[in-house]
């Protein structure tokens, strides 16, 4: 369940909020005037949340590519990651 919160408790409560985030790896939301305003989250979670749209993103141009026929054997894809890995400094 979410947890919601008032925007007075950003100054008033800012330990809590910030202790609930890390140990829940989920957002508080913050209402302004009874309305919905913001979502605070950790770090931590902000960055798999952004990983998570980039993958999805990757995966989206993958299909577009599959579609369009922009495809190589698999033998070969491994082959050029191996021979980037063993390019590497």
């Amino acid at each position: 369940m979410p947890r919601i919160q008032p925007s007075s408790d950003l100054r008033n409560k800012y330990n809590e909020i910030s202790a609930f985030c890390h140990e829940y790896d989920e957002p508080v939301y913050i209402t302004k005037n009874g309305q919905g305003d913001l979502a605070v989250m950790s770090i931590e979670t902000y960055e798999k949340l952004v990983g998570k749209f980039e993958l999805y993103h990757l995966l989206d141009e993958g299909m577009d590519a599959a579609k369009q026929g922009r495809t190589i054997p698999a033998s070969e894809a491994f082959d050029r990651v191996f021979q980037k890995l063993d390019e590497r400094p």
